[in-house]
């Protein structure tokens, strides 16, 4: 069984964080599009606060350093590192609830435009990301809330900013032309981490985005709409299988996604029931004189009942010694 720290969420704990109506897809904040913050209010959650603003209109907000400290941000946290995670792609859940946005947490797209190099193989080598072109120059915004885990030059991805969220997700941001955050800081979504560029093994100006968890990439078009600058869902459940390069995303109806859900509740209920059942059984050691009929009697139930639980028939003999389920 997987650390406290790294277990997926049950469905329960998923729709505490973010409500079962964020299945619809969630438009992306407009970078600007409120007045200056007027004032900061605290609430009974000391990691949600409300803001106002000089228009006199409000919000709820997450605090992204109240997550600083839980386990998600402790493990392999490495500044110098694009990958720095050692985890062993089969030590990972099936099923991984990531939440993304909810009332408190806003989503950004860092561009929106149709993607023109999708994940998976390329001309023989692996692409970990997708590639959204944009002219030099132009605002790159981070998709969610988060901390800054990376954010300096590399041969490949030229100046690169690597943010950590706190679901466990990491976006990637390649190629920039500047980055305008340092490792450690904290962003909101809608910031403006950087402008894009064509810095590193870069053709021309675009963005190479990507989506890791524990290192492992898939494909951000699982989350993302880039064409329409959507997120697909305020949650999402990776499954394992999609941290794979031939992995590319491919549309999930809403009713295959309920349907993956309902079925989880009922094998959960299933396991309740048996174990609720386990834990009241009673069992009798047969002993000399002992009969089906007595033993029903004795403990309140019938000699069917007594049957049905032992696989047995009411004429069958019973042996000294051996232990009856009673109950």
């Amino acid at each position: 069984m997987a650390g406290a720290q790294d277990r997926r969420l049950t469905v329960k704990e998923a729709e505490k964080l973010v409500p079962r109506e964020i299945r619809k897809p969630v438009k992306s904040m407009i970078p600007g599009e409120k007045p200056p913050v007027h004032d900061t209010l605290d609430t009974s959650d000391a990691a949600v606060k409300i803001i106002l603003y000089n228009d006199g209109t409000w919000r709820y907000a997450r605090d992204p350093r109240s997550f600083a400290d839980s386990a998600v941000f402790r493990k392999a946290w490495n500044a110098g590192e694009l990958n720095p995670y050692r985890t062993k792609l089969e030590d990972l859940p099936y099923r991984i609830t990531l939440c993304l946005a909810d009332s408190a947490s806003r989503f950004c797209c860092p561009n929106k435009v149709k993607v023109f190099s999708p994940f998976g193989w390329r001309r023989r080598r692996n692409h970990t990301g997708v590639d959204l072109p944009l002219p030099t120059g132009t605002p790159v915004y981070a998709a969610f809330d988060g901390r800054v885990r990376v954010s300096m030059y590399n041969r490949g991805y030229g100046n690169v900013v690597v943010v950590r969220h706190a679901s466990g997700l990491e976006t990637t941001y390649a190629h920039l032309k500047e980055r305008n955050v340092q490792a450690g800081d904290y962003v909101s979504a809608g910031d403006v981490i950087g402008l894009g560029g064509s810095t590193g093994r870069s053709t021309g100006p675009h963005l190479h985005f990507e989506t890791r968890y524990e290192g492992y990439a898939f494909d951000p078009q699982w989350l993302i709409d880039f064409e329409t600058g959507t997120l697909r869902h305020g949650y999402f459940v990776l499954k394992r299988k999609y941290l794979s390069n031939t992995s590319r995303y491919y549309p999930e109806s809403e009713d295959e996604e309920d349907e993956i859900y309902k079925a989880e509740e009922q094998d959960r209920a299933e396991a309740e029931r048996i174990a609720r059942e386990m834990a009241a059984a009673q069992y009798h050691t047969v002993k000399s004189g002992d009969t089906l009929y007595g033993l029903a009697s004795k403990y309140h139930t019938t000699v069917g009942a007594i049957c049905k639980l032992n696989g047995i028939s009411a004429s069958a003999p019973l042996k000294i010694g051996k232990k009856l389920r009673v109950k």
